[in-house]
């Protein structure tokens, strides 16, 4: 939607610098823009050069200083120039997002061990290629950083699917498992030694994202609703939101947690018996142990 007006002051990120790579699009895209109208400037890694430039000059014409950089996370090399030019452009680096994702659905027998490793390539090694190479900047007393600031935060975009398991994602849900356990790890590692905060979020179904085009291309249906009754769509501003907060000051105090951004959805379960039965019966069951205590022999008494 990203009409709906932020309750966050406007100048909360003001005189920060944030990369977010798979910044051009999707959710990455939505963060990029609302740390943007927030104050920061905003650096985009991406590998379609198309998509960079357009998605720089959206953010340009909102006047927020923007720049994008082509690039791949699973390139070390790419990771460190990118890093680098945003140092260069801006003079120093405060946040680090991680958004660049790759995503589709596939059984597990028919997924090639290729496909699996691409998907971990892209999320895990990508994720902690960024952070390896960012660290030299975000760290306190990093180049640009001013002595008495803290050091940058990281903000790891991850997904609930791992959290039990989930049909036809298994390279995803292997992929954010290690995601989430590298933000815990750089968490505490780097939380002690550097003073950088490391967190994660991670999004429900989300409209208007490739995510949900690939992997819930029609409306649900009433049968899906039944079965999940927490299923909501959210919007990439409610995630961007989830960013906004962690980097900012309000999250000063937060290292090392992955924000479940998804309306409840990863809790549901299917509600098996309506409201009004399970009142009945449980007045007849009470009715009933009172008449005759449950678990005493029959002897007994």
């Amino acid at each position: 939607m990203g009409s709906t007006e932020s309750p966050f002051k406007s100048d909360i990120l003001k005189g920060k610098v944030a990369l977010i790579t798979g910044g051009a699009s999707g959710i990455g895209f939505e963060i990029s823009t609302q740390l943007g109208k927030h104050g920061a400037s905003v650096a985009l890694m991406g590998r379609r050069k198309q998509v960079l430039q357009s998605a720089v000059s959206v953010l340009q014409s909102l006047s927020i200083p923007a720049v994008g950089f082509e690039g791949d996370v699973r390139k070390q090399d790419d990771a460190a120039r990118v890093i680098d030019s945003t140092f260069n452009r801006f003079g120093k680096i405060d946040i680090l997002v991680n958004a660049a994702a790759g995503n589709f659905l596939a059984a597990a027998e028919d997924l090639s061990p290729n496909g699996f490793r691409t998907v971990l390539d892209i999320d895990s090694v990508g994720t902690f290629t960024m952070c390896h190479e960012a660290l030299k900047y975000l760290k306190k007393g990093g180049p640009g950083r001013d002595s008495s600031s803290a050091g940058g935060s990281i903000i790891n975009i991850s997904a609930t699917l791992h959290y039990t398991a989930s049909w036809y994602q298994i390279h995803v849900s292997a992929a954010k498992a290690a995601v989430d356990a590298t933000t815990r790890n750089l968490a505490l590692e780097w939380g002690t030694d550097y003073d950088i905060r490391v967190n994660g979020i991670a999004p429900g179904p989300i409209s208007g994202t490739l995510g949900m085009s690939k992997l819930a291309p029609e409306e649900l249906g009433n049968k899906a609703r039944e079965e999940m009754p927490l299923f909501k769509i959210g919007e990439k501003w409610d995630i961007a939101m989830a960013a906004l907060y962690l980097v900012s000051d309000a999250g000063k105090f937060i290292n090392g947690d992955t924000m479940i951004v998804d309306g409840g959805l990863w809790l549901s379960r299917p509600r098996y018996i309506p409201k009004e039965a399970v009142r009945q019966v449980s007045r007849a069951l009470e009715k009933k142990s009172r008449n005759e205590p449950v678990g005493v022999p029959k002897s007994k008494l």
